[in-house]
């Protein structure tokens, strides 16, 4: 049973009992986000590959799965879910492997519905952030964090592009919140409160695509014993969000062509031509023009999604926005009526030099992971040691050339690292992880000062 309501999130809930799903849709029904409730593991495995679940939330016994069973083949296809099991009577032991599997939550039955809506929250899309929205936004439409010129601008350029309907093609590297910028523009667009279907391109079988995008009718072939609509029957009147376009099997892309073309569509097996109305957005991480010079990907159906192209740039290049992404995602982490951790100035300072391969996605795990395993309320570095282990295994860190240590290591940064080490320039250095020689050459290239009220002040040297 799949919703197309508008949301800006989506949670499959998987459970045989129907009495189960409905309580929970309607504990839910408050929450900005579709829930979609599936009576089997088939019935989900079915779907999860083809619409981008936030959120999984699984009964522990299933008619056709178990628990763990059901977690490692539901993390396979449903990839970046996260995984709640809703258990009862499950040994302690059962409950540690699933953990250890990769579920985020168990929770023990019977359990207050205040612990599901906590877990929901937390798991929203990662960069909206109500509080920060403008005066004049439109009625449910998410801001983003972010201060620095970059964000600004993005955001700035997506609103312009919302008012349009053109069809956007959103680039950026993984992790970087191109679902997200996604329904940014259509929280600001004039289909604002209608459908918002996302759907995982690279998730998607080659030979289901045709079926699933644009539906079929009963006896089309073997196992369609009813009609169906696809996904982009499912979209109308709303925005389709086509992620990951570059993995889309070649075949495909040229049937996409044809649609974006007509806006219209013809299910497997029909003869009805179905005219559709929808705004369509794309997402990529790939290097696509490589990608058609290698003949992976049509350059029609590239300069067709490409009327507008807007490019997220990656978090190594936003360091302003560390800390109010940082301080979104913790109150994210807080249960109900506790207070945020908060970052000691040293481990803001950590992040801050810290270059995210992973974007915004990455800083918010290690977030999570140092909430989980601290108990303290101020976070400090050693908290983050998951990070700092993998800075020296990222490929060619220790080879750095010196205008991305100048790109990383900026001014302001330097200036908050002296700061939080008390002027220790080797603590500081160790800080930002980067050697004492080249702490030296950036100073030379920077004139400290002291000013009235005996604060250091850094201004660059011509």
């Amino acid at each position: 049973m799949v919703s197309p309501e508008s949301s800006f999130g989506r949670v499959a809930v998987v459970a045989s009992d129907a009495a189960v799903l409905e309580l929970i849709r309607s504990a839910l029904r408050t929450e900005p986000v579709t829930v979609d409730l599936f009576r089997s593991a088939r019935e989900f495995y079915a779907q999860c590959g083809l619409v981008r679940y936030m959120l999984v939330l699984s009964d522990w016994n299933l008619a056709d799965s178990t628990g763990l069973d059901f977690l490692r083949e539901g993390r396979r296809l449903a990839q970046g879910a996260r995984f709640v099991l809703m258990a009862s009577d499950v040994p302690l032991s059962a409950i540690v492997e699933a953990v250890k599997d990769g579920a985020d939550d168990v929770l023990q039955k019977p359990f207050r519905l205040e612990q599901l809506t906590s877990i929901v929250r937390r798991s929203l899309p990662a960069l909206g952030e109500p509080e920060a929205a403008p005066a004049d936004a439109p009625a449910g439409a998410s801001a983003a964090v972010g201060t620095s010129p970059l964000w600004r601008d993005l955001l700035d350029r997506a609103r312009r592009v919302a008012e349009l309907s053109s069809t956007v093609l959103i680039r950026g590297e993984t992790g970087s919140g191109k679902e997200v910028l996604a329904r940014y523009i259509a929280s600001y667009s004039r289909r604002a409160g209608k459908t918002f279907l996302a759907v995982n391109c690279s998730a998607m079988p080659e030979t289901l695509v045709e079926s699933e995008l644009f539906g079929h009718e009963k006896g089309a072939f073997s196992g369609a014993e009813n009609a169906h609509a696809g996904l982009f029957e499912e979209a109308d009147g709303g925005t389709i969000f086509l992620d990951e376009i570059g993995t889309m099997p070649i075949q495909a892309q040229a049937k996409i062509l044809r649609v974006l073309e007509e806006r219209q569509v013809r299910r497997v097996g029909g003869s009805r031509v179905i005219p559709i109305d929808i705004r369509v957005l794309a997402a990529t991480n790939l290097d696509v023009e490589a990608a058609i010079a290698r003949r992976e990907f049509r350059e029609d159906l590239y300069y067709r999604l490409a009327v507008v192209t807007l490019w997220i740039p990656p978090l190594r290049k936003r360091v302003a926005d560390i800390e109010a992404l940082a301080s979104y995602f913790l109150r994210q982490f807080a249960p109900p009526g506790e207070v945020p951790r908060r970052l000691a100035p040293a481990a803001l300072s950590f992040l801050q030099g810290y270059p995210f391969p992973g974007n915004a996605r990455e800083l918010r795990h290690a977030l999570e992971q140092a909430v989980i395993f601290s108990n303290r309320s101020e976070l400090h570095p050693e908290d983050f040691s998951s990070l700092a282990a993998r800075l020296e295994m990222l490929p060619g860190r220790r080879d750095l050339s010196e205008s991305a240590v100048d790109e990383q290591v900026t001014p302001e940064r330097l200036l908050a690292a002296l700061r939080s080490c008390g002027g220790n320039r080797v603590e500081a250095a160790r800080s930002l992880k980067i050697s004492r020689s080249t702490l030296y050459r950036l100073l030379k290239r920077i004139s400290i000062g002291e000013t009235d009220d005996q604060e250091t002040t850094i201004t660059s040297t011509p």
